[in-house]
């Protein structure tokens, strides 16, 4: 079974800072991880392989820097790591860099199941995994807790809901959102870093996938950013004493001079 799993490197969000005058990400000094949420995505792939064999691709889109990441899921046990990285592809939305990426994995040539943690932690929309798929024009099951079975031609899983969850079976070729409940990702082996490191990543270029470049970065991103800012801090409140009775008295009072009710 081929296996695909799309991951993205992050900043470290305990150490983001906001430009105040800019209004930007302070990218500089800031430490890169790999999406927590797409480590369980990569921990889905390598258990499906172990189960039925087959082969784990990892690609990312971004600069030349995002081969860190890719080499810590090689370190995990992935097979192989694509790095899709190109200046055309700079300030992509979702839809752009689902559809980037869409393009990358029709170059790779054949697929069965392509895997992405559900969400980044840098944009939290959930939009990438979906978007690949309706690019790919295949079937899509978000939120995946649990993998059930699998098969050469359909996979079967639990998927959460917010009052429980839902058993889907869907054929494959597919794209799968993992949550963080469906398993705890493995710790790289030295082993593993060791091949890790001497790993060959391939890299492709806008001129290796099948996109229209009109599409591609800024320019095909039909969402803009406008501003990025830290909100202020809250002022203190204001704590009211004495009989329960009086307290609240004294409270919608409070909020009738502030036009609050």
């Amino acid at each position: 079974m081929e296996i695909i799993v799309c991951i993205k490197q992050v900043p470290d969000t305990t150490e983001v800072r906001i430009d105040p005058e800019k209004g930007t990400l302070i990218r500089e000094g800031v430490p890169s991880i790999v999406n927590p949420f797409d480590e369980y995505a990569v921990e889905a792939a390598l258990r499906i392989k172990e189960q039925v064999g087959g082969q784990v691709t990892v690609i990312t889109m971004g600069p030349s820097q995002a081969v860190e990441a890719l080499r810590k899921c090689i370190a995990m046990g992935a097979d192989q790591a694509v790095l899709l990285s190109d200046r055309a592809f700079a300030g992509s939305d979702t839809w752009s860099t689902s559809y980037t990426l869409a393009g990358a994995i029709k170059a790779l040539g054949r697929f069965d199941l392509i895997l992405c943690g559900k969400q980044a932690i840098d944009g939290d929309t959930a939009q990438v995994g979906p978007g690949i798929a309706e690019h790919l024009g295949i079937s899509q099951v978000t939120y995946v807790q649990k993998v059930i079975n699998v098969r050469q031609d359909a996979i079967e899983v639990e998927r959460g809901i917010e009052v429980g969850y839902e058993l889907i079976e869907t054929p494959l070729p597919a794209v799968m959102t993992i949550d963080k409940s469906a398993n705890v990702p493995r710790l790289p082996s030295m082993m593993g870093t060791m091949k890790a490191l001497k790993k060959e990543i391939k890299s492709l270029t806008v001129k290796d996938i099948d996109v229209e470049e009109g599409l591609l970065g800024m320019e095909g991103s039909p969402t803009r950013v406008k501003r990025t800012f830290t909100p202020q801090p809250r002022k203190g409140g204001r704590m009211l004493e004495g009989e329960m009775e009086e307290a609240l008295k004294e409270l919608v009072k409070i909020l009738r001079e502030e036009k609050i009710v």
